[in-house]
């Protein structure tokens, strides 16, 4: 898969090999910040997905505050890789705050 970005999140790339389960993609804008859901599949591994995004988020102006989990201008991003049916699923969370 050719890098990109998530369907909704211009601001957030998605890993090459990853693909987006849009039917799992949830985006409110809110007054007080943005919520996003989104959810992907591949077949990296769990080490390989979070060092591509802790290597690749801060060129983006996020910064690691906790181990993958980010903030950025007043949004937190969370990142939960776990094993599951198509390879690994990737959950990206993002909330207002910090």
């Amino acid at each position: 898969a050719d890098a990109g970005f998530l369907a909704g999140v211009s601001d957030l790339p998605l890993m090459p090999g990853l693909r987006e389960v849009p039917e799992a993609t949830v985006v409110f804008d809110k007054p007080d910040g943005r919520i996003v859901r989104a959810t992907a599949t591949g077949k990296h591994d769990r080490a390989e997905v979070l060092r591509f995004y802790a290597e690749t988020l801060p060129q983006l102006g996020w910064r690691a505050v906790a181990p993958s989990r980010y903030a950025r201008e007043g949004e937190s991003l969370r990142i939960e890789a776990r094993p599951g049916a198509d390879g690994l699923t990737v959950r990206f969370s993002i909330t207002p705050g910090q």
